[in-house]
């Protein structure tokens, strides 16, 4: 049985380069599932105040969830064996923040 998980649409776009230019654009669109409601997760994040500002917040909840989804998958790829014993213990300090 299929578990069940809430489908996202993503689309990063390079607005400028570092050099200040913006041509060429770029633009990145990914589908993927992910079992929490990621947006939720913001909200929570960003109430949390851990960082200077709601942008960073952003940053953080989202990228957190999209490596930890994968992590998750992938859990006994040897890539992450140093990571599945310390990431519990990261997930619970943020949760009890």
């Amino acid at each position: 049985m299929e578990k069940r998980a809430n489908k996202y649409h993503l689309t990063l776009s390079l607005k400028q380069y570092a050099n200040g230019e913006t041509e060429p654009a770029r633009e990145l669109g990914i589908e993927f599932d992910n079992h929490d409601e990621i947006f939720s997760i913001i909200e929570r994040i960003k109430a949390k105040n851990i960082f200077e500002n709601e942008s960073e917040a952003t940053q953080f909840a989202l990228g957190l969830k999209l490596f930890s989804e994968i992590k998750l998958k992938h859990r006994k790829n040897p890539l992450f064996e140093e990571l599945n014993e310390v990431f519990p213990l990261f997930m619970k300090k943020l949760k009890s923040l």
